[in-house]
């Protein structure tokens, strides 16, 4: 009897240990989960010292170069904290498909991004309804509204749906932690064909960027059927607006709205900026914003441009090209060099900072907006205004070349370096200089040549082709119309464009290059009413290669092709001046 109460208090002891253990070790994941959780919530929510905030401008700027070039990955630091197994879901305003299935991602204003390095391309992923993810890369902080975007690809199971809506931007590397998105709520993807994407303030009115609305060339929409509509707060009571004054191609001006009906200075702190459609009560969709009507400088209207002469193109991965393009036109009297940057993932941000260094003064302009040439030209007027930067610019592609034939007589008598100054006309009245092109080929070239397009491609067709021009800034017609690197003059204040000959000045046109260069084209056409190269329609185009079709497959002639005349006369110039060099490599 004895044994069995002895074996039943030791059994009773067992028990009552074993309890004791479990609470004290329920007890103490319960406290790691707490910690756990408060750590979670900390870095989403109130860890001030680990998150970059939007506003904070300043840390912003001094992470990427002057004029808005894109900027250096931004490094987020964490001190002895291992955020690799957690997930953060980063507030994003608007989404945009663009060509390509590619999808741009806008961070929201004044959102925190969590601690994790942007440069690392596991580290931020889309995270779309079906739950199926791919990488989202950090792409360039927004030069006006100073926003940060980034950009992912559509994966082909989202494709096949009815509604393409707008993904997650997910911080983390732990797939496990991620939300099921499958029956939450989204907006719809914004469509790159159909938006309002970029305004700008001047002193008078305000001018708007919208695809779709003027869908076709020489079709625009009468400016009595557009309403400009600024909308602040909730968006739907608190709205102004003001008549459109002109609707040309992609641009529509119209007054700046009552700083007393928006409520400046008294809370607002986002105006958004969109266009109405009158008859089908539409609004535009949008990711612009208004910025209040600028404060006028003393003297600025009698100031005097800082540069005489610019040189204007949009450019997209360039970079083995731009440094001769810059050292040729700089040789021969360009002041300054205006790029807008369509996007480009190379070397080129290197290059600039490397010629920059070299005392050639370069303006960069990140325009990431597809097939917006015409209406980034016409931007470049309101910014060179904004910034008294050119009295002339001339528009000009990185494989285009600007010279004249009477060139050939420097040495001869003549001991003035040659200039492009000498195409400012003396004429008070005109105020646009035309030049006509000659089209090169590829010149039996199968790759890029090393000592640079002046000296590789010397074979062209016979005809003379479009034109390029070089337009007075305060002679442009404020419509801002433009095509083919020609504006429309302001007729009214009675200026008028000129056409000069060959004879006198001409622009080689590098246009068809060895294949391997040349095929990138199919990538990106950056003007808005010429029809992408690779669509099967309007095959008899002038835009389109002759005999190419719209495949990028290589003709079995293509070194051969549009070589009717040997044309040497650019390349004797050019090597007098600056000898036998590579342009691709730094010179000091």
């Amino acid at each position: 009897m004895r044994r069995r109460s002895t074996r039943a208090t030791g059994t009773f002891l067992l028990c009552l240990l074993f309890i004791l253990l479990f609470s004290i070790f329920s007890l103490h994941l319960s406290r790691n989960a707490i910690s756990s959780s408060s750590l979670h919530l900390n870095l989403n929510l109130d860890n001030r010292h680990h998150l970059l905030h939007h506003s904070n401008k300043r840390a912003l700027l001094n992470n990427f170069d002057n004029d808005g070039l894109l900027p250096h990955p931004i490094a987020h630091r964490v001190s002895s904290i291992n955020v690799s197994s957690l997930s953060f879901s980063v507030s994003v305003s608007e989404s945009v498909l663009l060509p390509d299935w590619e999808i741009l991602l806008i961070v929201s204003p004044n959102t925190p991004l969590p601690p994790l390095p942007l440069d690392r391309d596991d580290n931020y992923h889309c995270l779309f309804r079906n739950n199926q993810r791919s990488p989202a890369k950090f792409f360039a902080v927004l030069p006006f509204t100073n926003r940060t975007t980034f950009r992912c690809v559509m994966p082909e199971s989202v494709r096949r749906r009815r509604i393409f809506s707008q993904p997650n931007l997910v911080a983390s590397s732990s797939y496990n932690e991620s939300p099921d998105l499958s029956s939450s709520p989204a907006p719809e993807l914004l469509r790159w064909n159909f938006f309002v994407y970029e305004s700008f303030s001047t002193d008078d009115d305000v001018v708007l960027f919208a695809k779709g609305v003027n869908s076709r060339q020489g079709n625009d929409r009468s400016p009595n059927e557009l309403r400009c509509v600024f909308s602040f707060g909730d968006g739907i009571r608190n709205t102004v607006k003001t008549t459109v004054t002109s609707s040309v191609q992609e641009v529509f001006r119209c007054p700046h709205p009552d700083p007393l009906e928006l409520g400046l200075g008294q809370g607002p702190e986002r105006i958004t900026v969109s266009l109405e459609i009158i008859a089908g009560n539409l609004l535009v969709p949008s990711v612009a914003y208004y910025t209040p009507r600028p404060n006028k400088k003393p003297n600025s209207l009698q100031a005097q441009p800082k540069y005489q002469i610019c040189a204007c193109t949009m450019v997209y991965n360039v970079a083995k090209f731009l440094r001769e393009w810059v050292m040729y036109h700089s040789k021969v009297g360009i002041d300054n060099f205006l790029l807008y940057d369509n996007g480009s993932d190379d070397d080129l941000k290197k290059v600039i900072n490397e010629l920059r260094g070299e005392g050639y003064n370069i303006s960069v302009l990140l325009w990431i907006w597809p097939k917006t040439q015409e209406a980034g030209f016409s931007h470049s007027v309101l910014y060179s205004k904004s910034q008294g930067m050119c009295k002339w610019i001339m528009y000009v592609d990185v494989d285009e070349f600007v010279f004249s034939p009477s060139w050939g007589n420097i040495g001869k008598g003549h001991e003035k370096f040659p200039s492009l100054k000498s195409m400012v006309p003396r004429e008070k009245h005109v105020g646009q200089v035309s030049v006509n092109c000659l089209e090169f080929g590829p010149s039996s070239q199968k790759v890029h040549p090393l000592e640079g397009v002046t000296q590789g491609y010397t074979c062209r067709r016979k005809v003379e082709q479009r034109h390029k021009s070089m337009v007075l800034v305060d002679a442009v017609n404020p419509s801002l119309w433009n095509v083919i690197h020609h504006f429309m003059v302001n007729d009214k204040a009675g200026f008028v464009s000129i056409q000069l000959g060959l004879d006198k000045w001409v622009v080689n046109h590098y246009k068809y290059q060895a294949w391997d260069e040349f095929k990138n084209k199919f990538r990106r056409r950056v003007s808005a009413y010429v029809v992408d190269w690779r669509q099967n329609v309007n095959l008899n185009s002038k835009d389109r290669t002759p005999g190419l079709g719209h495949e990028a497959i290589e003709p079995e002639d293509w070194a051969t092709k549009f070589c009717e005349v040997r044309d040497e006369r650019l390349k004797s110039f050019t090597q007098k001046w600056f000898g036998s060099f590579r342009p691709n490599h730094t010179h000091a």
